[in-house]
């Protein structure tokens, strides 16, 4: 009869508990966590909220004051105590506009090569130029631009202005004026932006699937239409919003246009001539005014900062809509 040696059973190693995994400090964690959050988020909200309240209150005298031709007058000239702030709305929506049209498509062409074109050394360094351009404060581009591009853009200018001098229309457009116009600082505000809508739209055309772009060109189609059929439709909703949040960025610029666009409030159809924008005017005046005329100024900066948000809110609806229309959601 044999007897079988029975042995001991392998002792089983303890792992230490960890302190996350167990569930009474899990929902602590959870709990934490979801209190800062909501804490940051309401943070935000108070600080807008505290800027609207603070900013309008010191403009009230003005708004009570002036009433509709505050924000309906033709005419800013606060010598004669004249306060309307239609010219450098005009400005601001011009200089802004003149901007985005010459900073987009730069912009895409960046990107597209960036993404679609450019050897992987070569992509570096572009990458690491365009944030690098991104980090230059604006008054490093004003600077560079009245000492430097203004006397071209004069010369620039006069030669369009005589081009164009009998054709309709286009000689309003393009008179002679001189350096300091709404084109200059809107040309100097656009290579301010491009950094930033570059940025955005490489990451947005670098989120595109690769398997659609490879079945395009698998199915005969050129780079070009690859891109037109496939990487454009997929980046349409990024590609808005990156270039309202340009939009928005070059609403708000100061220095650099104060430098180069003239100080003189005007509504003129001559982008050749001078003018002026909303947050120039503030920075160019603030220090030195005092009672209605500050409290004026200071409703420059509350009337920026609504049509800041609606350009952000407006933005982030178009972008919801032109996604819903590619998914065929809507």
């Amino acid at each position: 009869m044999t007897t079988q040696l029975e042995t001991p059973p392998a002792e089983s190693e303890e792992t230490p508990p960890n302190p996350l995994t167990e569930q009474g400090s899990g929902a602590v964690a959870d709990g934490i966590f979801r209190r800062v959050t909501l804490l940051s988020g309401v943070a935000v909200l108070v600080i807008l909220l505290l800027i609207a309240v603070t900013t309008t209150k010191q403009a009230w005298p003005a708004f009570s004051e002036l009433g509709t031709s505050y924000f309906f007058g033709l005419d800013w000239i606060p010598s004669e105590g004249i306060y309307g702030i239609v010219p450098l709305v005009f400005g601001t929506v011009l200089v802004s506009l003149i901007a985005v049209f010459f900073a987009v498509p730069l912009s895409i062409g960046i990107a597209l090569f960036v993404t679609e074109l450019a050897h992987r050394r070569v992509r570096s360094s572009i990458t690491l130029v365009i944030d690098l351009l991104a980090a230059v404060p604006s008054v490093v581009f004003g600077l560079w631009g009245f000492y430097q591009l203004i006397p071209i853009f004069q010369s620039v200018f006069n030669a369009i202005a005589d081009a164009v001098s009998s054709i309709p229309v286009l000689n309003v457009i393009f008179a002679p004026g001189s350096g300091s116009s709404f084109m200059s600082a809107g040309l100097v505000l656009a290579l301010m932006i491009i950094p930033i809508i570059t940025s955005v739209t490489r990451e947005v055309f670098l989120t595109v699937p690769e398997n659609d772009k490879s079945g395009s060109l698998a199915l005969g189609a050129t780079r070009w239409e690859m891109i037109k059929g496939v990487v454009i439709p997929h980046s349409t909703g990024g590609l808005t919003g990156a270039v309202m949040l340009g939009l928005g960025r070059a609403m708000g610029e100061t220095v650099a246009v104060a430098l180069l666009i003239g100080a003189s409030p005007q509504i003129s159809a001559n982008l050749f001539g001078r003018g002026e924008t909303m947050p120039a005017q503030i920075f160019r005046s603030l220090s030195e005014a005092g009672g209605l005329y500050r409290s004026a100024l200071i409703g420059l900066g509350v009337c920026l900062f609504v049509i800041t948000i609606v350009v952000n809110v407006s933005a982030r609806r178009m972008v919801l809509v032109i996604d819903r229309r590619i998914k065929g959601t809507a």
